[in-house]
């Protein structure tokens, strides 16, 4: 099964830019379907991104759109999340998650019980 770990994380201003790594080790990642959450103090983890392959949900908040842009290269083994035009609302924890293709069920909405595997998670902070 795969391990994985978010790096990147930071405190930036308004405005500004941040680029989330997520590395995978123990399985490739092209086996997985991907996605980046994330988390707000007091708040539910939601998802912010996933990464559109076969069997897998597409999707993209729409606070996100036109900011974000989660990509992956296979050969590194390592899922990314392009952060630009940063708010203070995107301020959160943001997770790594994986989930075997075809074991998530596309006709249910995108939640923390879709994916099996988790990162740590790394800290996003932004000031206004």
């Amino acid at each position: 099964q795969v391990q994985l770990a978010e790096s990147g994380g930071g405190s930036v201003q308004a405005g500004g830019s941040l680029r989330l790594t997520c590395a995978a080790s123990g399985d490739s990642v092209s086996r997985y379907c991907m996605a980046w959450f994330r988390q707000a103090p007091g708040k539910t983890r939601e998802a912010v991104a996933t990464l559109a392959a076969e069997y897998c949900p597409t999707y993209q908040a729409d606070s996100v759109k036109g900011r974000f842009t989660i990509s992956q290269d296979n050969i590194q083994n390592t899922l990314y999340l392009q952060m630009n035009s940063l708010r203070p609302e995107d301020t959160g924890v943001y997770y790594c998650a994986a989930n075997y293709r075809s074991y998530i069920d596309l006709r249910q909405p995108l939640t923390r019980a879709s994916y099996n595997y988790w990162g740590q998670g790394t800290q996003v902070t932004v000031s206004s």
